[in-house]
């Protein structure tokens, strides 16, 4: 049996969040307000800042998009990879740009749950930058071993009422939207298990098969070699309704923790103040993109829906999550950093 990990975040916990995020660190970077609209945007190449570096499954979806939007707009769309300084690079490389839409970056659902999660960070990630639109969401998946007697999730919920404390769910790191999302499992369907976090996907794996850990919540991705292979089973999926990849897979709040949801998601935001014209412009050609069905294909291969929205639904939903992420921190008395 594992010994449980404690509820803190490490210095590399804490670069890796702050690295899943594009931070805004406000208009004392040098953003400007242009004094007009473009109305024949874009004229140039626009550059896209990630703070991820290249490979990762951000990096390809969001160099697709931006293949997709150079085709759509006739001009290209760079992906630059600023992963350094934990995010920092890439936010002043945004947010040091005229606001004029020809610098913008990745947002993304690890934004919010830094915002929650640390005491004080440089920056206000609802007001200080400009969304544009979403780009995709993704949800986790609940699974088990194979071999494991837990064919349902209503089965684990069972035997975790029954034998309270003694059941143990893996995730990877504390802080991680896998690990929030298990904590809001836990205290949803009001459960007393332990959550054993652990550092890579692989390990989580090998304590899964070894039965140190009974349940793992994990995204598809991650996971879609062994539940091919039959080595594991899915239980449920995080989302409000059922994952398009896993048709036959019931939703948590289907299998019996009714309200509950989990959506990861990213998407393009600039620095605060690019005329709306601007905005509209991008948004529009995001959501022709994304309702095209070989980018859905191409999305789909990755674990990700492709799903656009207006940039008031991408606001919405970083905020709300900010909240929701900081009353899972609370319940769970991880300590704010």
């Amino acid at each position: 049996m594992p010994k449980k990990t404690s509820q803190t975040i490490t210095r590399r916990t804490f670069s890796a969040s702050l690295a899943a995020i594009p931070l805004a660190a406000g208009a004392s970077l040098g953003a400007t307000r242009p004094g007009m609209a473009q109305a024949n945007y874009p004229t140039k190449p626009v550059t896209v800042v990630l703070p991820f570096g290249a490979g990762g499954m951000a990096d390809v979806s969001s160099r697709l998009a931006a293949e997709k939007l150079s085709e759509k707009l006739g001009q290209r769309f760079v992906i630059e990879n600023k992963p350094g300084a934990g995010g920092i690079t890439a936010a002043r490389a945004v947010l040091a740009a005229a606001a004029d839409g020809y610098t913008l970056g990745l947002v993304t659902n690890g934004t919010s749950i830094s915002a929650a999660l640390f005491k004080a960070l440089p920056f206000d990630p609802v007001k200080q930058f400009d969304t544009i639109s979403m780009m995709g969401v993704f949800e986790l998946v609940f699974l088990t071993a194979a071999d494991s007697p837990y064919k349902t999730l209503q089965d684990f919920i069972t035997a975790a009422t029954a034998q309270p404390g003694k059941l143990n769910v893996g995730t990877v790191n504390v802080g991680s939207t896998q690990h929030l999302g298990a904590e809001l499992f836990k205290s949803s369907a009001g459960l007393n298990f332990q959550i054993i976090p652990h550092r890579t996907t692989p390990e989580i794996t090998v304590a899964m098969l070894r039965n140190d850990v009974q349940l793992v919540v994990e995204f598809p991705a991650a996971v879609r070699g062994i539940i091919n292979d039959k080595k594991a089973r899915a239980l449920a999926t995080s989302g409000t309704s059922r994952s398009q990849a896993m048709p036959d897979v019931p939703t948590v709040a289907e299998a019996g923790v009714p309200g509950y949801e989990v959506i990861s998601w990213n998407g393009f935001f600039g620095p605060s103040g690019i005329p709306k014209e601007v905005i509209d412009t991008v948004n529009k050609a995001m959501r022709e993109i994304m309702a095209d069905e070989a980018v859905k294909k191409r999305y789909a291969a990755l674990g990700i829906e492709a799903k656009a929205s207006s940039p008031e639904e991408l606001k919405a939903r970083l905020a709300g999550d900010i909240k929701k992420w900081g009353d899972v921190i609370q319940r769970a008395g991880i300590p704010k950093q």
